[in-house]
């Protein structure tokens, strides 16, 4: 029997290996002649598909290839190659020698033709031309179909059942009856070209339109001639295999460029996919960032204006819109200024992961901007609440002085009410010689008073001065009124000089006076005084800030109530003079006149004083006592905001060194690490009550006015920014390992080399700081075997010993000058001196795992372009998504070649730019 299928003694799966064929040829044709009748029109389809590339074609195909020259152009057609010129003589010793070079150059693929002659081709057996044809077929059509590791005739059948696999009534599982009702056929049409086929209007039980309608579509629309005829198929109980393989082959054949195209298709919307997502973390930057920054600008002036403001209560009111911001609007900002620095970081790694160029956010919001634009803010919030706590102490100050200046001003204009008067009369013109010198005596007297109330003045003068340098609002109104008593004062000053003269020329007339009143008059005057100064400063308002200050004051009244006694003893003895008066006069039988001539002063009125003097003591002594109390219990809010204050500073720093020792040993894989901080994270965030509680206790004591604490050096801003940073570092922490997670799945690192790599890095960071200077980053790849005067990375598959280590470094080992300048531009571009752990991540992933390039995406549309240099916006319309095939043309540039057509577009250009790359 003939084996027109047998295969080379090449290994299976060598590049000349084609299917196993079967030896029952021979047999097969004899029982069954509608076999040998299907393939004779297949086979000549087949080869006239090809043949009219030449210009030619066949019409026997046992006689047309008997003189062999039709067989040699079907070969070069199929081949691309040029066989031997072929000779052009009748006789049958030409023929034969043209059909032996084409037997030659099929022999020379690897094919081994057994019992085929060129006699017998040239003798025109058909059952020797088939089996020729057939294996031409076999070597040149369906030897190289290779699907998921199966190849010729399995890895079609494969390539088959994959396609049709989601049509119903379709259920391909051999090259003969499986084809039958057409189904088959209209099902792998429809899967490449759903627009040619309505598939769900087919019926299974009218196989001849099926394959009628299948032929029709592909020799119409896929250039695919009609290889059979539906009448012979279904007329068939089995169709023959070697033609329905030959048929379906064709199919392969037209739709794998379809195949091409979609791999491309897919690279190219993968690519865009990552663009895409890009630009939109890109424009939400850039929102974010502008809406911070926007904030900024509007809350700096706010904080920055220093309008001055009349009272205590309407700094107190600024100071509570200061605390809003503080607890109320600020925090949300800080959560946003971390979530853009996360976000940029992620973005960073995301560019990198995808082998894009670096984000560079727009001029004014880069994450420095806005760290830099946020340490303006926290500058102008200090100077903000220092100018407000100062504004409530002075005003505070002013408040007191004001109300001091007006009581001592009272005070000063009731005595001098009727002073003008009283020194302006002319009473002596008309008195004895006693009443002169009674008169002056009582002008003595009265000077000496006018003496004592000299400080009083003074005082008034220096509040008033005190007023005006603390820029008191009402200062014009001070002025006024002080500048009036200073007036009226020297007004007094110069009446009593002109009355003393008036008095003492005429005293040398008068001779009589009584040295009883005259004595009295002048105890009396500054014993008066001082129980007016003493009440005075009994009414006199006070502040103190600290238990000291009221201490102070209080010893000081202490020491004021021990000199009651000796006062007592001097108005007893005032008013023993009285009261030796009224005996001498009553002695004497002398009649008075009444009040004493040389003062005002009654024994009544210094004993009125000194009855209101010690029922001030009594009330001085109670405002003392709750003054006292208050600055007790404001020790006990220091006291209390202190204990707080001590043991969430304590919790503050003990967290950052934790968080400090967490971020240098972490264990576990990459996802448990990330759950670890996240539950850490929560742990941190559920103290929230107590940072709570103590902004609760810190408005207690602004609310309490109170302005230092003894008890702890924290103060509430600077546990404010200790726990924001603490938030902030571990939400920095977490996105660190994110990211990590995103490099390892992307670049394919597996968790034993972010072991390794975490390892070394950690080893060589020695002070914790979370980077490497250069030295130690360059000590840390020759640790993991990186050769840098090869360019290359060599990795040792286990970590070195610190000897080693020790000794590469000691020996300068590979690390050549240049290269490794070219390293550190790459890890750190800003020359900054550090190598972070995320960027010697990038690095070593960048250096072990593959990428997508410019060239695999110029690739990629150069498919879909149908291998032109150019691409139409109807190509890339067809060939990708609606949105992505819409993002493409808006973005494509018009294409300026000398081969281009109107409407074509650059893909090049494009491909080029979505990685930062000025040409190829």
């Amino acid at each position: 029997m003939v084996d027109y299928h047998a295969a080379n003694n090449q290994p299976s799966g060598g590049p000349q290996t084609y299917m196993e064929q079967e030896n029952d040829w021979d047999r097969d044709l004899l029982l069954d002649p509608a076999w040998e009748k299907q393939q004779r029109k297949t086979f000549t389809a087949w080869c006239n598909s090809h043949l009219r590339k030449a210009g030619t074609q066949i019409e026997n195909i046992e006689e047309d290839f008997r003189d062999g020259l039709k067989l040699m152009l079907l070969l070069e057609v199929i081949s691309g190659e040029r066989l031997p010129k072929p000779e052009r003589g009748k006789m049958r010793v030409h023929k034969i020698n043209n059909v032996n070079k084409a037997l030659d150059f099929i022999a020379s693929k690897g094919v081994k033709l057994v019992s085929i002659g060129a006699e017998e081709i040239v003798d025109g057996n058909i059952k020797m031309t088939l089996g020729m044809i057939w294996t031409i077929i076999l070597r040149f059509a369906i030897q190289d179909i290779s699907v998921e590791e199966t190849s010729a005739k399995e890895g079609l059948l494969l390539w088959c059942q994959r396609k049709t696999a989601p049509y119903k009534n379709v259920n391909v599982q051999n090259f003969h009856i499986s084809w039958k009702d057409g189904l088959a056929f209209n099902a792998l049409i429809h899967r490449h070209r759903p627009d040619l086929i309505d598939y769900d209007n087919l019926r299974k039980d009218d196989p001849v339109t099926n394959l009628n309608n299948a032929f029709e579509v592909a020799e119409k629309h896929l250039d695919i001639p009609k290889m059979l005829d539906a009448e012979d198929i279904v007329g068939t109980l089995r169709p023959d295999e070697k033609a329905i393989m030959t048929y379906v082959s064709c199919f392969y054949h037209a739709f794998s460029g379809a195949q091409k195209a979609e791999t491309a298709a897919n690279r190219i919307c993968k690519v865009l996919a990552v663009n895409q997502e890009n630009e939109q973390m890109m424009e939400d930057y850039e929102k974010l960032a502008s809406n911070l920054l926007e904030w900024i600008r509007r809350t700096i002036p706010w904080l920055e204006d220093r309008t001055q403001q009349k009272t205590v209560n309407d700094m107190q009111a600024k100071q509570e819109d200061f605390r809003d911001y503080r607890t109320v609007h600020k925090p949300p900002k800080v959560q946003e200024k971390c979530q853009l620095e996360i976000s940029f970081n992620t973005l960073q790694t995301k560019l990198r992961l995808s082998n894009r160029p670096a984000f560079m956010p727009s001029e004014g919001r880069m994450v420095s901007d806005i760290n830099a634009a946020w340490h303006t803010l926290e500058g102008a919030e200090k100077g903000y609440e220092e100018w407000i706590l100062s504004e409530i102490r002075r005003l505070e100050r002013l408040e007191h002085l004001a109300e001091k200046f007006h009581q001592k001003a009272a005070i000063h204009e009731s005595w001098t009410s009727g002073k003008e008067a009283m020194l302006t009369q002319k009473d002596y013109e008309t008195s004895t010689l006693s009443e002169v010198k009674a008169l002056l005596r009582k002008h003595e007297a009265f000077e000496s008073d006018l003496a004592a109330h000299q400080d009083r003045v003074e005082q008034i003068a220096a509040i008033a001065q005190e007023l005006n340098e603390l820029d008191y609002y009402d200062s014009a109104s001070v002025n006024d009124r002080c500048q009036k008593i200073c007036d009226q004062w020297d007004t007094l000053g110069a009446l009593t000089h002109r009355r003393k003269d008036s008095l003492e020329r005429t005293e040398k007339q008068l001779e009589s006076i009584d040295e009883l009143y005259l004595e009295y008059a002048k105890r009396a005057a500054p014993f008066n005084n001082w129980m007016e100064g003493a009440m005075e400063d009994l009414q006199d308002m006070f502040i103190v800030h600290n238990i000291e200050e009221i201490q102070g004051l209080i010893a000081a009244h202490e020491q004021f109530k021990s000199t009651l006694p000796e006062a007592n003893k001097e108005r007893e003895a005032i008013q023993a003079i009285q009261a030796e008066v009224q005996k001498i006069a009553q002695s004497n039988g002398i009649k008075l006149s009444g009040a004493n001539p040389y003062t005002t002063i009654t024994p009544g009125s210094i004993d009125d004083k000194w009855e209101q003097a010690m029922a001030m003591v009594p009330q001085r002594d109670k405002a003392l006592q709750e003054e006292l109390n208050k600055q007790n219990s404001n020790d006990t809010l220091r006291a209390t905001f202190a204990t707080q204050a001590n043991a969430v500073g304590a919790y503050i720093q003990a967290k950052m060194e934790e968080i400090g020792r967490i971020s240098i040993e972490m264990n576990g894989t990459l996802e448990d690490q990330l759950t670890h901080l996240r539950e850490y994270q929560q742990s941190i965030l559920s103290y929230m009550p107590e940072i709570n509680k103590l902004e609760g206790d810190h408005q207690h004591i602004q609310e309490a006015l109170i302005f230092d604490n003894q008890y702890t050096s924290y103060t509430m801003e600077h546990l404010r920014v200790g726990w924001e940073q603490l938030l902030t570092t571990i939400a920095r922490t977490i996105n660190e390992v994110e990211n990590q997670i995103l490099t390892r799945d992307a670049k394919g690192i597996s968790q034993e080399q972010l072991y390794e790599y975490r390892a070394s890095f950690n080893h060589f960071d020695k002070d914790h700081t979370g980077s490497l200077i250069a030295e130690e980053f360059k000590a840390c790849l020759i640790s993991l075997g990186y050769d840098v005067e090869n360019d290359k990375q060599k990795r040792s598959g286990q970590m070195v010993s610190d000897d080693f280590r020790a000794l590469l470094i000691s020996t300068g080992n590979s690390l050549g000058d240049t290269e490794f300048a070219r390293i550190m531009s790459i890890v750190d571009p800003n020359n900054s001196g550090a190598v972070t752990f995320q960027a010697f991540i990038d690095f070593m992933s960048s250096e072990t795992t593959d990428k997508d390039s410019a060239d695999q995406v110029i690739a990629s549309f150069k498919i879909l372009a149908g291998d032109k240099n150019y691409i139409m916006p109807d190509e890339l319309r067809r060939e990708l998504p609606p949105d992505q095939a819409e993002y493409c043309i808006a973005r494509m540039a018009p294409y300026t070649g000398p081969d281009g057509v109107p409407g074509a577009l650059d893909y090049m250009s494009f491909s080029t730019a979505l990685y930062g790359e000025s040409d190829l």
